[in-house]
């Protein structure tokens, strides 16, 4: 095979899997703490659009991002306050979060499709991804405060028995989350694809959930399942370009479907599962308790 052809091809898969890896190792972050946040979808296109509409009115990059993840924190902000303090259902919130993050997005961009901006290389952030993934495994490996994150993940009641905040820590891993996930998205509306349109990360947030899962919850195997994910979605396109006769709806469907698979082969042995999964996620923590 052409060695051009096998750069271009790597090439293509880092760029396109890089939000999956951000929003991936946000998600990890946040369930290793015991919380599961299923609104990733709605941060992301919240993110996206305010990047864009960001930079669209000021031309500043630095402004663009900043104010992206501050929309990511003011999100799962929220999100921690109703699940943490209020005590809501997390599954609940999680997708009332996607569905107005959805609807939000949708409000605040609609002046602005088909507005042409100058986008910004991909590569600091490939760069970037990897040196995140790197630090994450090292703080929850290395570090003292990492060992108390998951010490939280896995007994919330024996973490505030020996004094810490579990309240504190996991609304802290909340923010990241919700920061990584906003970076995501303007990562997709200012260098992957530099435009705006609705729904522009087509199910992405979802993808980057599966991954945690797919990934047992380790940081390093974020970057492999988004790999996957990847390298099926530029197999897809590669085979289309190649002629073989399938209806467009099928390679469109192709690389979910890849995920849905390896994630019910992963999902059968249950035992993984268990023994990886923080013992805690979704559990409610009642301090008085």
């Amino acid at each position: 095979m052409d060695i051009e052809l096998i750069y271009g091809i790597i090439k293509i898969v880092l760029i396109a899997t890089t939000p999956l890896v951000f929003a991936g190792i946000g998600e990890l972050v946040t369930e290793k703490s015991g919380v599961l946040n299923l609104g990733v979808e709605g941060m992301m296109l919240v993110g996206a659009v305010t990047a864009f509409v960001t930079l669209v009115i000021t031309n500043s990059y630095i402004l663009a991002f900043t104010f992206s993840i501050l929309s990511g924190v003011i999100l799962s902000s929220l999100f921690a306050f109703l699940v943490l303090i209020l005590m809501s259902n997390q599954v609940a919130t999680g997708l009332a979060l996607t569905i107005f993050g959805i609807g939000l997005s949708s409000m605040i961009g609609k002046n602005y499709i088909g507005t042409p901006i100058d986008g910004l290389t991909p590569w600091p952030f490939v760069i970037l991804s990897f040196i995140i993934v790197f630090l994450i495994s090292y703080f929850f490996y290395k570090t003292k405060s990492g060992l108390i994150l998951r010490a939280v993940g896995e007994s919330h009641n024996s973490a505030h028995a020996l004094g810490y905040s579990v309240l504190k820590i996991r609304f802290y891993s909340i923010i990241y989350g919700g920061a990584m996930c906003a970076l995501s998205g303007s990562y997709m509306s200012i260098c992957y694809a530099p435009m705006w349109q609705e729904n522009m990360t087509a199910g992405r947030g979802w993808i980057a959930l599966a991954l945690v899962v797919f990934a047992t919850w380790k940081p390093g195997r974020i970057l492999i399942g988004a790999y996957i994910f990847g390298g099926v979605s530029i197999l897809q396109m590669n085979l289309q370009a190649w002629g073989l006769n399938l209806s467009g709806q099928f390679f469109n469907m192709a690389p979910y479907l890849a995920t849905m698979i390896v994630l019910v082969m992963i999902s059968s042995n249950r035992l993984r599962i268990k023994l990886s999964a923080p013992a805690s996620l979704t559990l409610p923590f009642f301090k008085g308790r």
